[in-house]
């Protein structure tokens, strides 16, 4: 899978602008691959990280906690998804955010510093990041404050089944519950008067 994992992540970074064999040879340079068992943290809170991912296969969420210790899964990572606690990786302080596999996955880690290093002397890969964080995480990010603010739950159930529908067979629905701020039992309800309606 190894091979295969590396080629998948330049097919995807290629989706968002295209990349020379050399600039290719340069990122390739930074990778590389790992199996992670399920319910394995690739990156646990108050480490500070220093590599970013991309799954090949499989699925990751991202999760915090609040005061009273109580789980909130923030985003779920699967195929051709690049997982990583970027405002640590940024700030180079510990990450308060967990990533740990629901599935067994194939992923990618890609060093950090070294990326960054060729991201600011690569107009290629310029491009590349440019494109990537205008579509997954200024307009993505958007979205989901107005839908955490304005909609309620059932709203924000049918949403994330219309943005995610591959997700919603493959997630416990606890993890969907808590990804929507509500609790299982509410979440139950909203799908059992939906299927009814």
């Amino acid at each position: 899978m190894s091979q295969e994992s590396v080629l998948m992540l330049r097919k995807v970074m290629e989706t968002y602008a295209p990349l020379s064999d050399d600039t290719w040879r340069d990122i390739a340079l930074l990778c590389k691959t790992r199996t992670i068992a399920k319910n394995t943290s690739i990156y646990a809170a108050g480490d500070i990280p220093t590599s970013f991912a991309f799954v090949a296969k499989g699925l990751i969420r991202c999760f915090t906690f609040n005061e009273s210790g109580h789980e909130y899964n923030k985003n779920f990572f699967s195929e051709g998804q690049f997982p990583g606690a970027m405002t640590a990786l940024l700030t180079a302080t510990p990450s308060r955010l967990v990533f740990e596999t629901i599935e067994e996955s194939h992923v990618v880690t890609i060093d950090f510093a070294g990326f960054r290093r060729l991201l600011f002397s690569n107009s290629e890969l310029m491009a590349f990041q440019i494109h990537y964080l205008e579509k997954n995480w200024l307009l993505h990010k958007d979205a989901r404050e107005i839908e955490l603010v304005q909609d309620d739950a059932t709203l924000r159930y049918q949403q994330f089944t219309r943005d995610f529908p591959a997700l919603v067979d493959r997630l416990p629905l606890y993890h969907i519950a808590s990804h929507l701020g509500i609790t299982p039992t509410q979440l139950s309800r909203i799908r059992s008067k939906l299927t009814t309606s």
